[in-house]
């Protein structure tokens, strides 16, 4: 942790505020959008990044380059009321902000108007903030993806499941928690980076095709 520059620091807390506050923001707005009135009445239609993130999960983030903010409340029989894929497209609205984050960050790299300048000692080059700014945006999407509870993915994929299915999905979900726990602090630890095998190689093909690199 200590090994971190701050140059490093800085982007990594920067885009924490950015990326974290848009994510929330994109579920509440989506839940009010199909009638859900909770994350209104939490406080939580709000760009205000105070209002969304977690002490340990921004610390999480700065220093491990991936974290948590406060889930943002939502009723789901509010949400059936008008659509049945509404808890579906309010989960989805997060992770998909963070590609729209990442996709506006590539264009200046894109189209050269940021040209390759290494940072200083205290301050992030434009180049390299926007690199790192898009790296964590692809990694908030990739792993809110993943299809267990409580991350985005697990309400997404449970739209998609056979009923067959989910009644099997629904049986593992009281231990989503636990096996997210396991697969993301107890195996590195043992030297099984699970995790770290399935994100990274999507993160990277992400990030070729917004750079415009051989994906």
């Amino acid at each position: 942790m200590l090994g971190l520059g701050i140059p490093t620091l800085i982007t990594r807390l920067i885009t924490l505020v950015i990326a974290f506050s848009v994510h929330e923001f994109s579920h509440a707005w989506t839940a009010n959008a199909f009638g859900d009135s909770t994350p209104k009445n939490a406080g939580r239609l709000t760009l205000n990044p105070l209002k969304h993130l977690d002490p340990m999960g921004t610390l999480v983030l700065i220093f491990a380059g991936f974290g948590w903010a406060k889930p943002v409340p939502v009723n789901p029989y509010a949400l059936e009321r008008r659509s049945s894929s509404a808890l579906m497209w309010v989960s989805l609205a997060g992770p998909l902000s963070n590609f729209v984050l990442a996709i506006l960050a590539s264009i200046p790299l894109r189209l050269n108007w940021v040209p390759y300048s290494s940072s200083s000692a205290l301050l992030p080059s434009p180049y390299m903030f926007l690199v790192e700014f898009i790296s964590i945006n692809l990694l908030l999407m990739v792993f809110n993806l993943i299809p267990l509870a409580p991350l985005d993915g697990d309400k997404i994929v449970e739209y998609f499941l056979p009923e067959s299915w989910n009644r099997a999905f629904n049986r593992i979900r009281p231990y989503s928690a636990f096996i997210l726990l396991a697969v993301v602090f107890v195996l590195p630890m043992l030297g099984f980076d699970l995790l770290g095998w399935i994100i990274r190689p999507v993160m990277q093909n992400l990030f070729n095709l917004l750079m415009g690199y051989p994906v």
